[in-house]
């Protein structure tokens, strides 16, 4: 036998001398033995429904505050990109503003070059 059988046997002998020495010293009759296993078993069983309970309910709302935070942020990301592409759009209108202003005074230099020449021809 390899180390890993003889750890294994031993802990299934160690088990049910355990279990043998248990039930011999026990300090109450086999069926009230059983009786306060199951009442422990379903004591176990209830406090553990209660703490998934628990715990789905720490879920459900962990994942709607996360889901509020998003919504949130998208909410305000949106604003702040609608904010600056505004300012965006007026910066443009007002360099356009800017640039047919100046086309106009070329435009008006040129008509008057124009003129001058059309007098001299």
């Amino acid at each position: 036998m390899n180390n890993n059988e003889s750890t294994a046997l031993g802990i299934i002998a160690g088990t049910l001398v355990g279990a043998a020495v248990g039930l011999l010293f026990a300090p109450y009759k086999g069926s009230k033995t059983r009786q306060i296993i199951a009442d422990e078993a379903t004591l176990a069983k209830n406090k553990l429904e209660s703490e998934m309970a628990t715990a789905k309910d720490i879920i459900t709302q962990t994942t709607i505050d996360l889901k509020d935070r998003v919504m949130s942020n998208t909410v305000s990301k949106k604003q702040t990109i609608e904010e600056q592409l505004d300012d965006i759009v007026m910066d443009v209108s007002h360099k356009a503003d800017d640039v047919i202003s100046t086309l106009e005074k070329k435009l008006t230099e040129l008509r008057v070059k124009n003129k001058k020449l059309q007098k001299t021809s």
